[in-house]
């Protein structure tokens, strides 16, 4: 058993070195310079089922977009400050059960269907946290809770 064990965990160990050393596609980096042009440094990491870069963006926000391996956009989260929220997702956010708590963090999600979320990390107390996702109208589509 313990020998199976052995061999699972190296088994893996070896699958994680490997997609780290793996070289980014052309496709996949052909695609972020024509999406993201002014972009600026980007750190490309390999998700072994996708490509991810982390980058400055234009109006220097911090982003992260995920592509396929055949260079398709899948989505991009962009920080933003929370004076940034367009007005319909504060007043959803004020209008919910949540809108006492602290805005700690602020994520635009756009995703390849069309779909933009915004998602809030709230906090009540140093222990209690949440995430919050909001669609463009405002409406609070989903809640889950952070470790």
């Amino acid at each position: 058993m313990k020998r199976l064990l052995f061999v699972l965990v190296a088994s893996l160990a070896m699958q994680m070195a490997v997609a780290q050393i793996r070289k980014i596609p052309s496709e996949v980096t052909n695609a972020f310079v024509a999406k993201y042009p002014e972009a600026k440094n980007v750190e490309w990491k390999d998700n072994v089922s996708n490509f991810s870069a982390r980058f400055t963006s234009a109006n220097s926000n911090k982003c992260e977009a995920s592509f396929n391996g055949k260079g398709e956009w899948q989505s991009t989260e962009e920080i933003l400050q929370e004076t940034a929220l367009p007005a319909e997702v504060k007043d959803g956010f004020s209008k919910s059960k949540y809108s006492g708590r602290k805005v700690t963090e602020v994520v635009k999600i756009e995703k390849n269907e069309g779909e933009t979320q915004y998602r809030l990390l709230v906090k009540k107390n140093s222990v209690e946290k949440k995430y919050l996702y909001f669609n463009e109208g405002g409406k609070l589509v989903k809640e889950s809770v952070t470790l």
